[in-house]
């Protein structure tokens, strides 16, 4: 009880702070790396002593959750604080009917036409930048973004021009930071709050770090795609630190909100270069799994929390922050209301194809519905997983997802998929 009051004291300060002095917002989002890859979350292999201190300053949950875990679908979600079925971006690409290759299909008319059409969903999103610049922030887009131009987004500024990935977004992190530092100077410049959606390809594929990060793990290890892997997960930290250092150099940090997650998960290959079973486009942990940060000095109370929550409940949280009123519709509660965040039976969410079925049919996607309650986990596949059954995991003693229980607890398995329709049928 102590601890609730101390949290709520916390909570009432954040708000009258908003009240007077909007914060700046700082959103970093991490591109495929595994939820367990961090020195705070007890890796033995990869350091990260920037994410490391952010999470001691933050409110630090290590049981986070993607709805979805493919990049294109996760990150429409995180900036709607809405599930992929109710956006309506659930896949990476539009349909390929004509079942054309790589590059091909995406210089066709078909992709372009597809891709303009998942575009317009966005423009249909009241998006974490578009609320924050209806209340005189600036905003700015770099990294990842896959729904045309930055601005059909809401942002103010941005890097992306429309293609697939992110096109000049793609520099951030891997080439420069300056696009944020002049950004962050043009608004100081205007006297006004700023957003930055900092979500670089990083640890992200072409695993290609600096020589100096892949020689340190190249002695860790006998595998060298885990070395590199790891090497880029250290690169990726280091851009964090340089970009929450400028924060500190300018004066900054202290008025600015900064949250952290991730896309989707990855677990590397040991002998190829790609990701492993049970990761990226799975309804498993190493798929879904992510720590969430939030930190504002002196005003969140910085603690380790292990309740599950959703990348979704950054929407409501940041938007609350700002002083700024949550749309209706969202899926996601304020991480900062321990009252929602205990409240919540459960967090749920589903995986679909890559490349989408139908666009305005989520459910024609759908390959797996997953639901979270009580640290007993059901995953339910559907036609589209040829020869999948439905599954029960304890994830809390078992979090790499080893001993299937549906058939020691169909009771429990019943009751969990009856609670998932609940949610949503998939249908």
């Amino acid at each position: 009880m102590l601890l609730f009051r101390m949290l709520m004291m916390v909570v009432l300060l954040a708000g009258s702070a908003c009240a007077a002095t909007p914060p700046n917002v700082v959103l970093i989002v991490s591109d495929d790396q595994g939820w367990g890859d961090y020195g705070f979350m007890g890796s033995k292999e990869v350091e990260t002593p920037h994410l490391d201190r952010l999470a001691r300053e933050s409110l630090c949950f290590r049981r986070g959750y993607v709805p979805s875990s493919l990049c294109c679908p996760s990150l429409a979600s995180i900036i709607t604080g809405r599930q992929p079925h109710r956006h309506g971006i659930t896949s990476n690409d539009p349909p390929n009917r004509g079942g054309v290759a790589g590059g091909k299909f995406q210089a066709s008319a078909e992709f372009r036409d597809g891709r303009e059409r998942m575009n317009q969903f966005m423009d249909a999103q009241p998006t974490l930048p578009r609320q924050l610049v209806g209340a005189g922030y600036l905003a700015l887009q770099t990294g990842k973004w896959w729904q045309g131009d930055f601005r059909r987004g809401g942002f103010t500024h941005g890097m992306t021009k429309g293609g697939r990935h992110g096109d000049e977004g793609l520099d951030i992190g891997r080439k420069t930071l300056e696009p944020i530092y002049e950004f962050i100077e043009e608004a100081g410049r205007e006297k006004k709050p700023f957003f930055v959606w900092y979500a670089p390809m990083l640890p992200h594929q072409p695993h290609n770090p600096p020589q100096e990060l892949f020689e340190k793990y190249a002695k860790r290890t006998d595998s060298v795609h885990l070395a590199r892997y790891w090497a880029m997960v250290e690169w990726f930290d280091q851009t964090c630190g340089q970009l929450l250092g400028h924060l500190e150099r300018q004066g900054l940090a202290e008025n600015t909100v900064v949250a952290y997650v991730v896309d989707n998960g990855w677990i590397q290959q040991r002998d190829a270069a790609g990701y492993a079973p049970k990761s990226k486009q799975s309804p498993n942990e190493g798929g879904l799994r992510t720590p969430i940060l939030v930190r504002w000095p002196g005003r969140i109370a910085p603690r380790m929390v292990d309740t599950p929550v959703m990348s979704l409940d950054l929407y409501p949280t940041l938007l609350r922050l700002a002083g700024v009123e949550v749309p209706a519709g969202c899926d996601g509660v304020d991480l900062l209301e321990e009252a929602q965040v205990n409240g919540r039976r459960s967090v749920q969410g589903a995986v679909y194809t890559h490349n989408a079925v139908d666009l305005d049919q989520p459910a024609a996607s759908l390959r797996w519905r997953w639901m979270l309650r009580d640290g007993m986990k059901v995953l339910v596949p559907t036609a589209l997983e040829a020869g999948a059954h439905p599954q029960l995991f304890d994830v809390v003693r078992d979090p790499h997802e080893e001993q299937d229980l549906a058939g020691q607890k169909p009771d429990l398995l019943v009751e969990l998929t009856g609670a998932m329709d609940g949610w949503w049928t998939g249908r």
